[in-house]
């Protein structure tokens, strides 16, 4: 892939002080949010210029036109075609036609506090950080979006991550979608190709390779609407575990206790289970792991309506074993090419086998 400056124009003069910054939004299948979400950032409370670039997959419903028609409308605005409708071929696509040295990734149906990309700039510069980003604010509207909301923001549901969770500020392995310096950008060539999933913790990791500084800034909260029921949800947490195991194939050392977690917690199930006809002491291993999921909903779902919690032990569960399984069955052939190409020309066979709602889903 040609390096990201080759196209680039100089930047606009700033405003103020403050510097112009380029949005990139990777899209498909977002006809009903589109223009609600690239509203949200052209209202920012932010004095520099700004600019929207839009890379659009193709889509089975009217995102094209969608986001043609908000373009023809504001000049802010650009639409750049991501024919393999690959989360990270899309965001390649639109560095490679933004234009200022601040780059902003936002998702296409992300809610945006409007204080957010000035408090990124601000934490840049004041850092000297290479990316910045925030929490993953997951709230839900139905019952079961609301169990998987408090799931996603406790450390039984996700672990330590400080995006997950909260926290202080400070460095991080990665952040939650994040602003870059473009420097860094160029520096590690962008998002690697080959990662369906995982692209943006894959990134991260060799932008911090590479000498370079991640920030955890928790002012930055994004709202993020969790996965509507259960199927969607093991199906995401499925491919967060599977898409993980070949970060850690590519990048040795980068798997602690916490990824192992899952994992382990299915081998262990399904042995207890196996051995349980024979020797029925194996029982109290899946026994014992409902145990800890039961009194654990307890413990963090305090404040949830009833009918939320009654659904929480389900959805940890789901998390779980979901991306346990995912970690564990992982297979070799997804591993990155040992010649570290992107493979970018077999993305569009990929695409087409996973299914592109698969690769674009969070």
């Amino acid at each position: 892939m040609k390096p990201f400056s080759d196209s680039r124009q100089q930047s606009q003069t700033p405003t103020r002080g403050w510097p112009p910054v380029s949005v990139i939004m990777p899209v498909l299948n977002e006809e009903r949010h589109l223009r609600e979400a690239v509203r949200q950032v052209l209202d920012q409370d932010y004095e520099g210029p700004l600019e929207v670039v839009l890379s659009v997959g193709p889509s089975k419903d009217r995102t094209q036109e969608v986001a043609d028609a908000i373009a023809a409308e504001d000049p802010r605005v650009i639409v750049v075609p991501n024919p393999t409708g690959r989360t990270p071929n899309a965001l390649n696509a639109a560095i490679v036609a933004s234009h200022n040295q601040i780059v902003a990734r936002v998702d296409g149906h992300a809610m945006l506090p409007r204080d957010y990309l000035r408090t990124a700039v601000e934490t840049l510069e004041t850092t000297g950080a290479d990316n910045v980003g925030g929490i993953m604010a997951a709230e839900g509207i139905t019952p079961f979006e609301q169990a998987v909301a408090c799931a996603m923001t406790s450390k039984i549901g996700v672990g330590n991550a400080r995006f997950h969770t909260g926290g202080q500020a400070g460095p991080a392995d990665t952040v939650y979608l994040g602003v870059f310096r473009r420097t860094a950008l160029d520096r590690v060539g962008g998002y690697d190709e080959h990662f369906q999933r995982a692209q943006d913790w894959e990134m991260n990791h060799r932008i911090r390779e590479t000498g370079g500084l991640v920030w955890f800034q928790p002012r930055m909260r994004v709202t993020y609407r969790p996965r509507p029921n259960v199927r969607a949800l093991a199906k995401q947490y499925f491919h967060y575990g599977r898409w993980r195991r070949v970060v850690a194939r590519t990048h040795q050392g980068t798997i602690n206790l916490r990824y192992l977690a899952p994992p382990a917690a299915v081998a262990a199930i399904v042995l207890g289970l196996v051995v349980s006809p024979f020797f029925w002491p194996g029982l109290l291993i899946p026994g014992g792991y409902v145990a800890a999921i039961l009194a654990g909903s307890v413990a963090t779902g305090r404040g949830l309506p009833p009918a939320a919690l009654v659904r929480l032990p389900l959805v940890y569960a789901a998390m779980h074993l979901s991306w346990g399984t995912g970690f564990l069955t992982s297979p070799p052939s997804l591993s990155k090419e040992p010649s570290g190409s992107q493979r970018v020309g077999r993305s569009r066979q990929e695409a087409e086998r996973v299914g592109l709602e698969d690769l674009f889903e969070d």
